[in-house]
């Protein structure tokens, strides 16, 4: 008998081969109908694909990331072969399914491709989908893929870095194209089909190679979730940081200064010191002690960390002084230079934990095609912090970080998150350092930590750094979006690597376990999503601005001077619009631009003390004395949640 083992562990007994949809049309009719692929063995594939021996199998349907990774994969194929009807010349590349939709990479011989041709490959893509053709994958020699693909050099150069035996074409309708495999059925679930734009790509993401046009997709079973998504597509605009950073006045960027490297403006000054400062707040109540390392260091140092080793080649390049042979490295990562700090003094167990803390600006030479706003930079600051504690202490360490990370996540509005445990590739080793030993150690203490804090945890093969596990939390977003921001790491390896040690209660001597930290993240991806997920609406507290003060007519500038500095004596910040404008016009302004606040004042005003409140998104809430709106700003302005102590 073959035995089928399912994701919640029941076993199921079949007489001889049997197939994917075969396993579903066992269970239910349903659920037969709607399982579009699945993974067998860890690999994912066909719903007919045959099974001949004992497996473990996930049916996977379009509400699985993974189902939908298929869909669009499947779909990535459509758009192919609708391209090779329209431009007969192209050469074909890639073509992928990513987090929304997917992609295929076209040399269209220097044709462009403009938004006026989207509409035309999206009736062929739903004329040829309604085909309802099986896609049918069968394997080719290594010859006969060349053969294939004389004409088309990037094929050409993906078949040759692929050993022969293991080389497969995909079939559907009239079109065959190079691939792995993971596909739908058939094309007939594709229902719904929107190109969203095309850009410019270099061949394999090197600048050195021929440059292609990118052209993205997504697709959906049903037109109402395009409908549905395209809406949100709309809102994300809306909210996308990058017009809202310069319409807010919080950052910019320029050519000579370069790219990937953020100017902060006042309002954005203003609000990364609000949010250091909230950090450090908790950060000090936990036991943190502050340090600051410099912007370089000698390569020697990234030597010996592994950081040069796992990233040299494609970070930016070594600065030569007039001293030969002397090299310096722009830092790429703060925890080789807390190593340091740590190795300046000697410690007792009974010194430990040591928990140093930073706001660390650290620099990595990302491809100029993969730079975006404040979500990919070149240069950026990390909360970063580094623990140093004996292995007795680790568990307790780990939680009190997880608590962090709740504390912020939660004070921020950021309620929707998985805590991603992130793992070693258990078929690719060499990616890492260290041994088997700490590996299984520093991940065990992640597992476990979690489960303690009974966070809602998915794990990742394949995701770890290359010194250590990693806890990830992923954070969903007002539009659904899923972003990585707050890590957590464990690390046996890099107090190996600097010779770091403690005395122990043994009076011998002891390696400390690392954690490295980040809630944050990094400032400036923090920030990116904090504004797209409050609108540029900031809670209270943070807002770079929160207030402005509108007197009515020039006579009562010097009054609303004196609220003003009443104000700032509370660290309630804002502004003056002393502009020769109608009232009315200053309210619509201050509106634009988010301002939480608008006291207005008059004579009556004056006469009184007091300033008339009107509060964005509830309109008058009144006239109040200046003690009674510090009073009621300062309620309004309290933290939700509350941090526990050391």
């Amino acid at each position: 008998m073959l035995k089928i083992t399912l994701p919640d562990g029941s076993i199921r007994e079949y007489e001889g081969a049997v197939t994917p949809l075969q396993v579903a049309q066992s269970i239910s009719d349903g659920l037969a109908r709607n399982t579009i692929s699945a993974i067998v063995n860890g690999k994912q594939t066909e719903v007919e694909t045959t099974i001949t021996e004992d497996s473990t199998v996930q049916l996977l349907t379009w509400n699985d990331d993974m189902g939908k990774k298929a869909f669009w994969h499947s779909s990535a194929h459509l758009l192919a072969q609708a391209i090779m009807e329209f431009y007969p010349d192209a050469k074909l590349t890639i073509g992928p399914a990513i987090a929304n939709g997917f992609y295929y990479d076209v040399d269209f011989g220097g044709k462009p491709l403009s938004e006026n041709d989207f509409e035309k490959l999206e009736k062929k893509i739903l004329e040829n989908a309604k085909k309802n053709s099986t896609f049918n994958l069968r394997e080719v020699s290594k010859a006969d893929a060349l053969k294939e693909y004389a004409d088309n050099p990037f094929k050409t150069e993906l078949i040759e870095n692929l050993p022969d035996g293991e080389i497969t074409f995909v079939t559907h309708d009239n079109f065959t194209d190079l691939c792995r495999g993971g596909h739908i059925p058939s094309t007939g679930i594709v229902k719904a089909v929107k190109i969203l734009n095309a850009a410019g790509a270099y061949w394999r993401g090197d600048e050195k190679n021929p440059q292609l046009t990118r052209v993205y997709g997504i697709s959906f079973p049903k037109q109402k979730e395009l409908t549905e998504y395209l809406e949100r597509l709309e809102e994300a605009k809306r909210r996308d940081h990058r017009k809202l950073g310069k319409e807010l006045g919080i950052f910019a960027f320029s050519e000579k200064v370069g790219q990937g490297l953020p100017l902060w403006l006042p309002k954005g000054a203003a609000l990364r010191k609000k949010l250091e400062e909230f950090l450090s707040k908790a950060q000090k109540k936990q036991g943190y002690e502050f340090v600051i390392s410099p912007h370089i260091g000698a390569k020697e140092l990234y030597i010996t960390s592994g950081h040069w080793e796992k990233y040299g080649e494609d970070s930016f390049q070594p600065i030569k002084t007039p001293n030969e042979g002397e090299e310096f490295l722009l830092k790429p990562m703060n925890c080789p230079h807390h190593c340091e700090i740590y190795k300046a003094q000697q410690w007792s167990y009974k010194d430990l934990p040591k928990r140093y803390a930073e706001f660390g600006t650290v620099y990595r030479y990302e491809q100029s095609g993969e730079l975006h706003g404040l979500t990919r930079v070149r240069g950026f600051t990390q909360d970063d912090a580094h623990l140093f504690c004996t292995p007795d202490q680790l568990l307790q360490e780990f939680e009190k970080v997880i608590d962090l990370v709740l504390y912020v996540f939660g004070s921020l509005g950021f309620a929707d998150f998985t805590a991603q445990i992130s793992l070693r590739d258990p078929e690719n080793r060499e990616k890492y350092i260290g041994s088997d030993e700490n590996w299984e150690k520093a991940e065990n203490a992640i597992v476990t930590a979690a489960k303690a804090k009974g966070l809602k945890t998915v794990t990742e093969y394949g995701e770890a750094a290359f010194y250590g596990p990693k806890l990830d939390f992923m954070v969903k977003d007002a539009l659904g979006r899923s972003w990585q921001l707050g890590t957590i790491q464990v690390d046996y390896n890099l107090p190996e690597r600097f010779d770091l040690w403690y005395n122990g209660n043994d009076n011998e001597k002891h390696r400390p376990v690392m954690i490295h930290r980040a809630p944050f993240g990094s400032m400036e991806r923090f920030i990116a999503i904090l504004i797209e997920n409050t609108a540029g609406d900031f809670p209270l507290w943070l807002s770079p601005e929160q207030f402005t003060i509108l007197p009515i007519s020039e006579k009562y500038a010097d009054y609303a001077k004196k609220v003003s500095e009443s104000l700032e004596i509370h660290d309630i910040c804002g502004l003056i619009d002393d502009r020769n404008e109608k009232t009315g016009k200053k309210i619509r302004d201050a509106e634009l631009k988010k301002l939480p606040f608008m006291l207005i004042v008059g004579e009556n005003e004056e006469n009184n003390g007091t300033v008339s409140v009107r509060r964005r998104g509830e309109g008058d809430l009144g006239e109040m004395t200046i003690d009674a709106f510090i009073t009621y700003f300062k309620e309004q302005a309290k933290p939700a949640f509350e941090l526990g102590s050391n």
